[in-house]
């Protein structure tokens, strides 16, 4: 058994490695989920269904980005060796797409157990952006989702710890982190959301559709630093779903303020 073999491996046992980047991944997922069963259950639902469902969203959420990054780098990463498809440890999970399929399997999972789409949404989605903030050290580790390249004195004087900086050079340059940034700005949209929108918020809804606008926002922004964006043809994919989700985010708000179902519980 060994840690810390390398800057990406958190443990190697044998033959089996885990990786820095599936340590960050479930450490947010847990973060996640135990901030959803204390909403649950300080709104009197069940706290059980939950161990179910996570489990299920991590595992489809997981898939779903994969086949999002693949679908837009197979001829650059994997046509030469389709079989790599599989190897996630090395990276290459686009979190779009694990939304897409994380929502869906949500609406069919909540609808089954009689549960508002919408309540649920507001108790769950405000900590996905802890687990998009971890995650995102996962890309640190593996040193990937950088941005374009800067001075280190540019780094210096944003008074980063050097291990950070240190680890911005890369092929020869230093990099924006922006790992860094958009871990920031989900943690910044979580307290928003969390410490000022739910305590306004009148209609149920509004913390679910508030993440979409927050984190279309700060994905929009941080993505236009980014060297290694998936493209479609000339437009930055990334960018391109960030918009929607900014317009969904603000006619979602606008349409439960209008037509959507007051809150009984003001604690929600």
């Amino acid at each position: 058994m060994t840690f810390f073999e390398d800057f990406s491996t958190f443990l190697t046992i044998g033959p089996f490695t885990i990786t820095w980047y599936a340590v960050c991944i479930l450490v947010g997922a847990c973060i996640a989920y135990f901030l959803a069963r204390y909403r649950f259950q300080q709104n009197g639902y069940r706290t059980d269904i939950l161990s179910d469902y996570f489990i299920n969203l991590l595992l489809l959420g997981i898939i779903g980005a994969r086949i999002w990054y693949v679908i837009f780098t197979f001829d650059e990463f994997y046509a030469a060796d389709p079989l790599e498809v599989f190897a996630i440890w090395h990276g290459g999970l686009a979190i779009q797409g694990g939304i897409f399929v994380g929502l869906i399997y949500s609406y069919y999972f909540f609808k089954k157990h009689d549960i508002p789409f919408l309540v649920a949404g507001d108790y769950i989605m405000p900590g996905v952006l802890i687990a998009q903030a971890c995650g995102r050290w996962g890309n640190f580790f593996n040193h990937e989702a950088y941005g374009s390249e800067v001075s280190l004195e540019f780094l210096q004087n944003l008074h980063l710890p050097d291990f950070i900086i240190n680890n911005m050079y890369i092929q020869g340059a230093y990099h924006h982190p922006t790992f860094l940034y958009e871990s920031l700005g989900n943690i910044l949209c979580f307290l928003i959301i969390i410490l000022i929108i739910r305590r306004l918020q009148k209609h149920q809804g509004v913390q679910f559709f508030s993440y979409f606008l927050g984190y279309g926002i700060v994905r929009f922004f941080v993505e236009s630093l980014r060297t290694d964006s998936l493209m479609f043809g000339f437009i930055k994919v990334a960018q391109l779903v960030s918009i929607v989700f900014i317009i969904v985010g603000i006619a979602g708000i606008v349409y439960v303020h209008i037509y959507g179902q007051k809150i009984k519980n003001q604690d929600s």
